[in-house]
């Protein structure tokens, strides 16, 4: 945890667990406190429900699992600590004991919603930990493009398995027969 910008606490798995429960959105990076830029802005919250609402009913009628969203920590690794805030998860039912406070295992797919504040340098180090985790999908939604790409675990990296766009199926092996609604990105 930065304090007053010179002193650098390192904090343990222990010490995390105490922490009050706070509503800014954090990564933990090497245990440092890592607080993500302000507040999303009003489309990305749009883009993260028109993503969320049909995800969820898609899981929840094919009792596939469970939909979650930020902030929820998914735990890296405790030592040193490491966590991620995904901005949605999807974890199978066959795996739902992974999620009780915290993710303790890599979600089935992890959804990233790009933002002003994303560098190249941050995205690559969160897709790094989440290949490190073993998450074996994850969907990156850039909301300026309007796309969505669908990128698989291959070797302990992503490889990209395709860009859709809105009203088109997603190119995913897990959530088989999703398709983006047409408003998405409305």
């Amino acid at each position: 945890m930065r304090i007053m910008g010179a002193v650098t606490t390192r904090l343990t798995y222990e010490a995390y667990l105490a922490l009050p429960e706070i509503k800014r959105r954090y990564d933990i990076v090497d245990g440092v406190l890592e607080y993500m830029s302000p507040s999303p802005t009003l489309p990305y919250q749009r883009l993260l429900r028109n993503l969320f609402l049909p995800m969820d009913r898609f899981v929840a009628r094919g009792k596939l699992g469970e939909v979650d969203f930020a902030p929820l920590d998914i735990i890296i690794s405790k030592k040193p600590l490491r966590t991620r805030q995904a901005d949605l998860l999807f974890i199978s039912k066959a795996r739902l004991s992974i999620g009780k406070d915290q993710i303790e295992g890599p979600p089935d797919v992890v959804v990233e919603v790009l933002s002003p504040g994303n560098t190249p340098k941050k995205l690559q180090a969160k897709l790094e930990d989440y290949a490190t985790l073993g998450v074996p999908e994850v969907w990156v939604a850039a909301p300026f493009a309007k796309t969505v790409e669908v990128s698989r675990l291959e070797r302990r990296r992503y490889r990209s398995a395709g860009i859709c766009s809105a009203g088109s199926p997603v190119n995913t092996e897990i959530l088989s027969g999703f398709s983006l609604p047409k408003d998405v990105f409305n």
